[in-house]
C-alpha cells in the first residue's frame, strides 16, 4: 500500500457524520483526562494523578472533569477537518511536484510527510489557540489556587462570589474586554513550539506504522491497524509534547486570578527555578494515555470517510 495514500482529504456529505461523531467521541472520552492533565500542570497541591482525580471528584463531583468541554466539542469538526485537510492536500501537492521532477524517486516521501506535518501544525495553532485558552480558563477557575508568595486564594471561593466566567461565551467576552483580541492568542508561541514538532510525531508514525502493520497484498489497512497505528501515534505525539504543553497550560491559565508570566521564556524560567526540571514532565502519563483513544478515534473517522467516499473497502475488517 502506498503510504502517500494513507490519508486523503475527502469532501462530501457521506463523510461528515462519521467525522463529526468520532471527533465528538474523542473529545468526550479524552476531556476528563485533559482536565486532570491541566490541573497537574497549571494547578497546585494536586500531588500525583490519582490524588488529582480524587481531589477533583471530591470537590466538584464527576461534572468537574467535564468543565470547559463545550467549546472544544463545538469546534472539533472544523478543527480536525482543517488540520487533516491541510496535511493531506499539502502532501498531495508535494507528491505531484516530485512526480514532475526528472529522476524523481520515492525518497522524498519522508520529507513530504515532515513538511506537510509542520504546515498542519501551524494551522492547528492558528485555529486551536483560542479554543485551548477558553477550555483551560474554564477548567482552572475553580481549582484551589494559592500563590505561595502572595498568599492569595481564589476570589470566587474566598468571597463566595460566582466563578470568574459563567461559560465559554462569557469567557470570550471577558478576555476580549480585559485583554483585547490579542488576549485570545495567549500562549500562541508555546503552542507553536508544541504543535509543529508534535504533529510531525503524529502523522509520520501513523503512516509508517500503518504501512508496517498492513500486508502488501491488502488493498488498505484493517480496522485494527488503523486503531493501533493511530493510538500509538497519538501516545507518542502527546507524550513527547508534554514539556511545552506544561508551559502552554501555565501561560493560558495565567490570568484567571492574577498574571505571573511575561512570556514563554519567563514561564520556563520561573517554573524551573521554583520546581526544577521535573515540572516540565507533569502529566506525561496522562497525556500519553489520553492520546491513544483520542487519536485512534480520529484516524478511524478519516479512514472510514475515505472508504465511504470511494465506495470501496479500503478499510477492511481484521
Amino acid at each position: 500500500m502506498n503510504s502517500a495514500a494513507v490519508l486523503t482529504y475527502v469532501h462530501g456529505h457521506v463523510s461528515v457524520p462519521v467525522v463529526v461523531l468520532l471527533g465528538a467521541a474523542s473529545v468526550i472520552v479524552g476531556h476528563p483526562l485533559d482536565t486532570v492533565k491541566t490541573r497537574l500542570q497549571a494547578g497546585v497541591n494536586y500531588g500525583d494523578t490519582i490524588s488529582c482525580i480524587r481531589t477533583v471528584y471530591r470537590r466538584e463531583s464527576v461534572f468537574g472533569f467535564f468543565k470547559g468541554m463545550s467549546f472544544p466539542l463545538a469546534s472539533i469538526a472544523v478543527y480536525n477537518s482543517a488540520v487533516f485537510g491541510v496535511f493531506s492536500n499539502t502532501q498531495r501537492f508535494l507528491s505531484q511536484h516530485h512526480c514532475r521532477e526528472p529522476g524523481a524517486s520515492p525518497s522524498g516521501t519522508l520529507s513530504d510527510l515532515l513538511l506537510a506535518s509542520m504546515v498542519a501544525g501551524v494551522v492547528s495553532v492558528g485555529l486551536g489557540t483560542p479554543v485551548d485558552l477558553i477550555k483551560i480558563r474554564l477548567q482552572m477557575q475553580t481549582q484551589p489556587f494559592q500563590e505561595a508568595n502572595l498568599g492569595l486564594r481564589p476570589r470566587a471561593m474566598t468571597l463566595g462570589k460566582p466563578p470568574v466566567y459563567q461559560g465559554p461565551v462569557d469567557c470570550i467576552a471577558t478576555i476580549v474586554r480585559t485583554e483585547g483580541l490579542a488576549g485570545m492568542y495567549r500562549g500562541f508561541g508555546a503552542m507553536l513550539l508544541r504543535d509543529v514538532p508534535g504533529y510531525c510525531l503524529y502523522f509520520i508514525p501513523y503512516v509508517f506504522l500503518n504501512d508496517w502493520i498492513t500486508p502488501e497484498a491488502c488493498a488498505g489497512p484493517s480496522l485494527c491497524a488503523v486503531w493501533l497505528a493511530g493510538g500509538v501515534a497519538g501516545a507518542i505525539s502527546w507524550g513527547t509534547a508534554t514539556p511545552m504543553d506544561v508551559v502552554k497550560s501555565r501561560l493560558q491559565a495565567d490570568g484567571v486570578y492574577l498574571n505571573k508570566y511575561k512570556g514563554v521564556l519567563d514561564c520556563i524560567s520561573q517554573s524551573y527555578q521554583k520546581e526544577g526540571l521535573k515540572v516540565f514532565f507533569r502529566g506525561i502519563t496522562v497525556n500519553a494515555v489520553r492520546g491513544f483513544p483520542m487519536s485512534a478515534a480520529m484516524f478511524l473517522g478519516y479512514e472510514f470517510s475515505l472508504q465511504a467516499i470511494r465506495g470501496d473497502h479500503a478499510v477492511t475488517s481484521p
